[in-house]
């Protein structure tokens, strides 16, 4: 089977450019702590909000440190909050971050740090950040929920 000469070199950049671009993204992914959320548990949307869920705790008790500078934090997405929506560390803390919907599919964003991840009803997702740096972190729902989406916003604070 003859191929053009022009088509021939069409089909090795073009490899050549998958291979590139792979390779960006494989070593950006290492270089940025990239993690990926995986789904850590299930749960029912109906009932995740009652006790004994951790998700059905009072708001105060929903973060929790388990260890000297080891925190862990349920967070509750429902249209058009999150719960808790403040969350406060000491400097140096690993927040371990669980996650999960009542009622529809959510984003979570959590700026100046590398978390990112879409929450599903039912799903619990799980992320982890080490808080170096004192101050203010924002989290918002990044996933268009419904009228009152600009609503869902909160804080991570990270005192000295």
């Amino acid at each position: 089977m003859h191929m053009d000469r022009r088509e021939r070199n069409y089909l090795i950049f073009t490899i050549a450019l998958l291979v590139v671009f792979a390779a960006l993204i494989l070593g950006s992914s290492f270089a940025y702590g990239i993690q990926v959320p995986e789904p850590v548990d299930q749960v029912d949307p109906n009932t995740v909000a009652t006790a004994p869920s951790p998700w059905g705790l009072p708001l105060e008790e929903r973060v929790r440190e388990l260890a000297p500078n080891k925190y862990e934090a349920y967070i509750l997405a429902q249209t058009w909050t999150f719960l808790p929506n403040r969350i406060e560390v000491p400097v140096g803390s690993t927040l371990t971050l669980y996650v999960t919907s009542k009622d529809v599919q959510h984003g979570f964003v959590l700026q100046k740090t590398n978390l990112n991840m879409m929450i599903i009803p039912g799903q619990v997702s799980s992320l982890t950040a080490t808080f170096d740096e004192p101050g203010e972190y924002k989290f918002i729902c990044h996933e268009y929920c419904g009228v009152g989406h600009q609503t869902m916003f909160g804080t991570v604070v990270v005192t000295e």
